[in-house]
């Protein structure tokens, strides 16, 4: 049977229709269409798309029961490696990771492996209502900080060995960055929620509204009876680029932003945390994160929103998809531009502040590549006299996160990186015997998949400490 050179296509909802709704952008495949798809894969030898997987995942085993159908069989093969398929079937970059190893891309278009996945995961979410079995308990206990994907990860890998696992969650809902930093119209929360119950299911115990650092130290945990604890508290803490007007209101981090729109709800008509709507947004920065900024105030009513970025669009970090999606849906890209200042006025009702001001635009200055910087990218350098003002009312601010400094300050002993990163050996362990890190935490903010792949090696580590302690 001749191979068929191109990945079957996603559905997606119309951009102009998209555009204006939270609905999930991506529809999902049909089971013929995954069937298709999954009859590509030539299950070659060497299996190289497995090495291209932070989790291992055992890639074309559970191609080779979608290709007959066997769709529960895959996913057993899947959650065999990974706690959270129907997330990483989304969000995971596999353009990057599984699909750029598979052997079929060096002809062809690779395997759409991701999306597989995807069906494969929500497949088993509509059909199968059995709860996962719980195994039995082995005696020892392990306190998990952060709900992310890292410490979701570490947990459902403990929990399936017999641990009694805790997570321990600083906001009011589980799921870290999932549920506060991903759009709906990316990764529906229901999914979360459903990949959360499933590990509850598993015996793990979610404790919302507890910040580590302030309602519980780690040594603290300690004291409860817990024997090794795991820090996946991600890296929430927002960069600004220190320029003048960025006090000003209707400046937000695209953290808080996100935020406010993701976990409270603020696109209500009449929500209990309020964001700035409609206008002219600009947002800064050009990873998946800004694509989700800018792709959110789109359907929070804004009449024009602008990606700035300082490099071109081959430099630009996000997923090509994101890029796509966004250019589809009208989002305007000013690429080689870098803000200098943003601009605004003071409220006449209210001057007791000068904070109290408000964006009115935001001074721009072109810019110029030149040689390449310590990362091999090309280095933006400033045209002389080519400022420009862009005309907005809104500006976000996505130029990366660092860990939060609140578990280092208030932890005795636990080394950090001059980032704030925590600093840890190839297994996890931090410099406190017992306690444990991994994901943002560690690295600053990457993506889903390596930091559950970080949760996994910890979760083997901490099996093998308190097996042999």
């Amino acid at each position: 049977m001749a191979i068929i050179p191109k990945k079957h296509e996603m559905p997606n909802q119309a951009p102009e229709v998209r555009a204006h709704n939270f609905d999930e952008v991506a529809l999902g495949y049909t089971e013929e269409t995954a069937i298709a798809e999954a009859n590509r894969c030539i299950n070659c030898k060497n299996k190289p798309c497995v090495g291209g997987c932070p989790v291992n995942i055992r890639i074309p085993e559970f191609i080779a029961k979608v290709k007959v159908g066997d769709f529960e069989g895959a996913y057993q093969i899947i959650t065999f490696s990974s706690s959270l398929p129907a997330v990483c079937g989304r969000v995971c970059p596999q353009e990057t990771q599984c699909e750029c190893n598979c052997t079929l891309g060096n002809k062809f278009e690779p395997v759409a492996i991701g999306r597989l996945e995807r069906f494969v995961a929500d497949w088993h979410n509509k059909n199968v209502k059995e709860a996962a079995e719980k195994p039995d308990d082995n005696g020892h206990k392990v306190a998990i900080v952060g709900s992310g994907p890292s410490g979701l990860t570490c947990a459902g890998d403990l929990a399936k060995k017999g641990y009694d696992v805790t997570v321990f969650e600083a906001l009011h809902t589980a799921g870290g960055v999932l549920v506060y930093g991903i759009p709906e119209f990316r990764l529906p929360k229901a999914i979360v929620a459903k990949e959360v119950d499933t590990l509850k299911e598993l015996g793990v115990k979610v404790e919302t509204n507890v910040v580590i650092g302030k309602t519980l130290t780690i040594d603290e945990l300690f004291e409860m009876g817990y024997e090794a604890v795991f820090v996946g508290s991600g890296a929430g803490l927002p960069n600004f680029m220190g320029i003048p007007g960025e006090s000003l209101k209707g400046v937000y981090s695209a953290n808080e932003f996100l935020t406010r729109s993701n976990l409270m709800k603020s696109y209500l008509e009449a929500p209990e945390t309020p964001i700035m709507k409609g206008g002219k947004v600009a947002v800064v920065g050009g990873g998946n994160v800004a694509m989700d900024a800018a792709r959110t105030a789109l359907r929070l009513g804004a009449e024009k929103v602008y990606i700035v970025y300082r490099r071109s669009m081959d430099e630009l970090p996000a997923r090509k998809e994101e890029v796509e999606h966004a250019e589809e849906e009208g989002i305007d890209f000013k690429l080689l531009c870098n803000p200098v200042e943003i601009l605004g006025y003071e409220n006449p009702d209210d001057n007791r502040d000068p904070r109290n001001g408000f964006v009115t635009g935001m001074k721009c200055i072109r810019m110029e590549l030149g040689e390449p910087d310590e990362k091999g990218r090309r280095r933006p350098v400033p045209v002389e006299n080519s400022d420009f003002v862009l005309d907005v009312d809104t500006v976000i601010m996505s130029i990366g996160t660092s860990p939060n400094p609140l578990i280092k300050s208030t932890t005795e002993g636990l080394e950090v990186n001059r980032w704030g990163g925590i600093v840890v050996n190839e297994d996890g362990l931090t410099s406190r015997e017992g306690v444990y890190a991994g994901g943002d935490a560690v690295t600053g903010a990457a993506t889903v998949i390596s930091a559950m792949g970080a949760g996994k090696v910890a979760a083997n580590a901490i099996d093998e400490y308190l097996s042999n302690k």
